[in-house]
């Protein structure tokens, strides 16, 4: 589950430009040119399960071949490596921390500034909006569930949107959006969010939610981006209740096409020498 965030910590990092800090590695950027394109540092949370690294790298070699003209580096937040601090700390130009997150949750909104801060390059660094509910990321989930061999026509059809779920109930209610999105241009007879960090109540309350709207068959359609422990905790409770599940988001392009989309956003300014 995401950790609750302090009102006092900044939601984003700071622009480019200003003078610099102290940290671990600000003399790094100390001669960065303002004409030099800025790094993609594509930042994903990390996990014990080698699956969640290997789809991470899957996307960062995804947005390379859309932009060959970028240069790309992977981060972790957290278990797998390198960090994000050590991909800050060998940065020779000015860089754009871009989350491969879905909510702008703690993570977005506390960790990944204090590891930039931590660096002390922040006059070199700007972070990235999170992935979000974004049109084409829900298109994705959309083409998970048919992948299952079902129809966008099937009006006794229920979708259980498992989510992973944080204490923010606002981020949780924009995580919400998600299930609407998903019946646009189906007959589905509907679609609920679950969160998965809140145990089986959250799953199966969704699972009866469905049943009561009139859904004769329910499949899952997991709001993550890769497999991985959360996942496979929705994956039992499926093969425990009898319904299917689909595939995560993973490494589709227009995973890939939302992280230029961010980076590109937050890229846009120029740079202050």
């Amino acid at each position: 589950m995401h950790r609750d965030v302090p009102p006092s910590m900044p939601s984003v990092a700071t622009r480019w430009g200003g003078a610099p800090t102290t940290g671990r590695c600000h003399h790094l950027l100390a001669g960065a040119s303002s004409a030099i394109k800025p790094d993609l540092v594509l930042t994903a949370h990390g996990s014990k399960d080698p699956r969640s690294a290997a789809n991470a790298r899957a996307v960062a070699d995804a947005v390379s071949r859309r932009r060959p003209d970028l240069r790309v580096r992977l981060a972790f937040l957290d278990h797998d490596s390198p960090s994000l601090v050590d991909v800050l700390g060998t940065l020779d130009r000015p860089a754009v921390v871009t989350p491969l997150l879905l909510a702008n949750a703690y993570h977005a909104r506390v960790d990944i500034p204090a590891q930039i801060a931590n660096c002390g390059v922040m006059q070199r660094i700007r972070q990235a909006p999170v992935l979000g509910e974004d049109d084409r990321l829900v298109s994705v989930l959309r083409e998970r569930v048919t992948q299952l061999g079902l129809s966008r026509l099937d009006d006794g059809l229920g979708v259980l949107v498992a989510a992973i779920g944080t204490s923010d109930l606002a981020v949780n209610a924009r995580t919400g959006k998600v299930a609407p999105k998903l019946l646009a241009g189906t007959a589905w007879v509907g679609a609920t969010t679950a969160f998965a960090s809140q145990q089986e109540r959250s799953l199966a309350e969704g699972l009866g939610r469905l049943r009561r709207q009139g859904a004769r068959r329910v499949v899952i359609a997991p709001w993550f981006l890769a497999p991985g422990r959360l996942p496979d905790r929705v994956q039992r409770f499926a093969d425990k209740t009898g319904i299917d599940m689909a595939a995560p988001l993973g490494s589709h392009r227009w995973v890939a096409e939302t992280v230029l989309d961010r980076f590109t956003a937050a890229a846009v300014e120029p740079v202050a020498a």
